[in-house]
């Protein structure tokens, strides 16, 4: 029998990781600021409402995505939460056009405790490093009111393949394709949506490449050390099985939804 219990991760690594990441994050997390934009945009295009009474925003980051909701919708009272308890720092403008009451509470959204009775849920380029994704969405659900909205982004299997073929990549525990996300959802969830669409960003280096990992905490799970001899192994490797016109791609493999609750 398939052993059904989720992965083990490491958050205090990931904390760290991402904390350690925080203020380079922004400018240097191109991929997830462009998936926050398209999460907005296919949360309008579903017909979301343009006003929004309550919300919750886990995973907020330095607010990709906050920024990006409160410039699209006018939402009254806010909640923002972040493994990191640093993130509050980097959350101070969200450059809305109407006020935001916002909050912001600092740990695993598993654990938190949250409202009931949101009108909107959402969370960009997070739920990958979620281990139950089935306990999760659950929950989320459980605190919608019917009819409420959650929009969620992810990776699909896809996600740093390049590094996963050299065996230097830390899989986060929940890499899903777009196929894969209606069992994940609860029944009273009706997925709306769905997208997936790989990007491929392109470095003249490994070393370059790497500082971009540092950089946006994305690998946080890994636990390699790097001498200078294996640097560049690593890069001569990467080269022979994946340079092209003398650049080392990273593809990242985003998968966007919208659902919303039906009872």
């Amino acid at each position: 029998m398939k052993d059904m219990t989720p992965p083990q991760l490491d958050q205090s690594r990931v904390r760290q990781s991402f904390r350690r990441g925080l203020q380079s994050y922004h400018r240097t997390a191109s991929v997830q600021a462009d998936i926050a934009a398209r999460l907005a945009d296919l949360l309008q295009a579903q017909g979301a409402p343009g006003q929004f009474e309550t919300a919750l925003e886990f995973g907020c980051g330095t607010g990709h995505l906050t920024r990006q909701l409160v410039q699209r919708f006018e939402i009254g009272s806010l909640l923002l939460n972040d493994l990191v308890p640093e993130a509050a720092s980097a959350l101070q403008d969200f450059g809305g056009a109407a006020p935001v009451q916002a909050r912001f509470k600092a740990g695993p959204v598993e654990s938190l405790p949250l409202p009931h009775g949101l009108d909107l849920i959402a969370s960009a380029s997070t739920v990958q490093w979620i281990p139950d994704l089935p306990a999760l969405t659950a929950r989320l659900a459980a605190r919608l009111k019917p009819g409420g909205w959650l929009a969620l982004s992810g990776f699909g299997r896809g996600q740093f393949r390049e590094l996963a073929a050299l065996g230097s990549a830390a899989a986060a525990p929940s890499y899903l394709d777009a196929a894969e996300w209606r069992p994940v959802l609860p029944q009273c969830l009706d997925l709306l949506a769905v997208r997936q669409a790989p990007v491929v960003l392109e470095f003249d280096s490994a070393l370059a490449l790497l500082r971009h990992l540092r950089q946006t905490g994305v690998n946080g799970h890994a636990q390699q050390s790097w001498s200078r001899r294996h640097l560049r192994d690593f890069e001569d490797a990467y080269r022979t099985r994946f340079g092209c016109d003398g650049k080392l791609p990273l593809t990242y493999d985003p998968v966007l939804l919208v659902a919303r609750r039906t009872a």
